[in-house]
């Protein structure tokens, strides 16, 4: 990420170093940042804002964090981990069919906790280089994780084996990732069970799986 405009003193402390006083300021900085990104964007976020939302001094901020660029992600890390964490089809028992719905609904709850700072995150990524290129490694984790179940789920005879499980991977999270961000931040309205019913059926026909 980006330096920051001011050079601290010194070099923000490690988490490993602090004390549970100092990761409580550290968390308290944190959620503060995410008020203040979420409030005024992140190109308006000023580093006194958050010191001020966190009820802290602008010399505390530099102790833990070197710019705004820092703190944002850490957020943006702490956020993709949420989003991302339950996404990937389990090996659990159940159908190929019944672990993708159960994984479609679970990255719709994580994304609709998360839809204020979702917009803020794919926002930064238009422009800041170092956060795009984060953001696409968050995203080929993701489709690397779903690529291997449908790879999986193919030698087990379950989808179909013409397709490339990168390509249908990516496809897949391409379209449920912009047909959220459409929805929950854009404003786009739809019923939201007919909504994620139509992509759960979009996605198993495209695998050619049943619902069984």
């Amino acid at each position: 990420m980006a330096k920051p405009s001011v050079n601290p003193p010194s070099a923000p402390a490690t988490v490993e170093s602090l004390t549970p006083r100092g990761r409580k300021t550290r968390d308290s900085l944190i959620g503060a940042a995410r008020t203040v990104f979420e409030d005024v964007g992140f190109l308006d976020t000023r580093v006194e804002h958050i010191a001020q939302e966190a009820h802290v001094s602008y010399g505390t901020f530099y102790r833990y964090f070197e710019s705004k660029e820092e703190i944002f992600y850490e957020l943006s890390t702490r956020l993709f981990e949420d989003v991302h964490h339950h996404r990937e089809p389990s090996e659990s028992a159940g159908s190929p069919a019944e672990k993708l719905i159960a994984s479609n609904r679970a990255y719709y709850e994580a994304y609709r906790r998360n839809a204020r700072l979702m917009a803020i995150v794919e926002q930064v990524a238009t422009f800041n280089e170092d956060f795009r290129l984060v953001r696409q490694e968050h995203r080929r984790q993701l489709t690397d994780r779903t690529a291997r179940a449908i790879n999986r789920w193919q030698r087990d005879g379950r989808v179909r084996a013409d397709l490339d499980p990168v390509l249908a991977a990516r496809a897949m999270a391409a379209m449920v990732d912009h047909t959220l961000y459409l929805w929950l931040v854009q404003g786009d309205t739809a019923d939201a069970e007919a909504l994620l019913d139509t992509l759960d059926s979009m996605c198993l026909g495209a695998l050619g799986l049943g619902q069984g």
